[in-house]
């Protein structure tokens, strides 16, 4: 592996890989749950997004095309399992430009999970100002559950925290979605219930970018109702390992 892609619990016997896409903000190291979780189905590898944790000292990357583009590169080596992506929030957006540039090169993934995003294809909400001030951000932190309460009142942590996050809104702000052909593999939208940012009827759009069967999944919780599902969401995961059953409907 570069230094793009993280693997926490080596599995070279594992039947497909899967390649999680953190949300914005995060890191790679919010995925070792879910890489612990699948152990013994797929072997998880995980984007780690420049400027932070152990690329903390290299710049931001500016465009979404950008972090799609070094991941593909970083993928190009590998020995061929069936690849399965995964992506939450901005991550599930990233895992869907992934999809769609290998599936492009011949290389359409096994299956696509998408989980606390709209369809790509929405108009984007003006969830924030274009150039957020820190008190926008941490009321953003705020809303959405994703941090500590405890932790919002320390200013050596938010100094940390806050301009990954900026800078990965701003990806977010720049994307202009390009339509193109559909996807055949399978995706599984995965949202929360109760998640203040994404409605299960956006959610539900992502069914027009697949051709393949489609899932939608909505499950107790808020944006990051992940963490308190994860048994679920590795069985889910695992019927879509080739080879093993695969699951249709809502």
């Amino acid at each position: 592996m570069d230094n793009w892609i993280r693997c926490f619990r080596p599995a070279p016997d594992a039947a497909a890989q899967l390649l999680c896409f953190p949300h914005a903000g995060g890191s790679a190291s919010g995925y070792i749950p879910l890489s612990t979780q699948v152990a013994g189905t797929a072997e998880a590898l995980v984007v780690q997004y420049p400027g932070r944790h152990d690329r903390i000292a290299e710049p931001f990357a500016e465009r979404l095309g950008d972090v799609v583009h070094a991941v593909l590169g970083s993928l190009s080596a590998d020995g061929g399992r069936p690849l399965i992506l995964f992506g939450h929030s901005m991550g599930a957006l990233l895992a869907y430009e992934t999809a769609r540039q290998l599936a492009a090169q011949g290389r359409e993934p096994a299956a696509l999970f998408v989980s606390g995003s709209e369809g790509p294809s929405l108009p984007r909400r003006a969830r924030l100002p274009d150039r957020p001030s820190d008190a926008d951000l941490i009321r953003e932190m705020r809303l959405l559950s994703g941090t500590d309460e405890e932790l919002l009142t320390h200013p050596e942590i938010l100094e940390l925290a806050l301009p990954p996050l900026r800078a990965d809104y701003a990806m977010l702000f720049s994307r202009v979605h390009v339509p193109g052909p559909p996807l055949r593999c399978p995706i599984v939208a995965l949202t929360g219930d109760n998640d203040p940012r994404v409605s299960v009827e956006g959610v539900q759009a992502w069914e027009r970018e697949t051709e393949g069967p489609f899932e939608r999944h909505v499950l107790p919780g808020g944006h990051f109702f992940l963490g308190d599902h994860l048994p679920l969401v590795a069985d889910l995961i695992a019927a879509y390992v080739p080879g093993r059953t695969v699951r249709t409907g809502v």
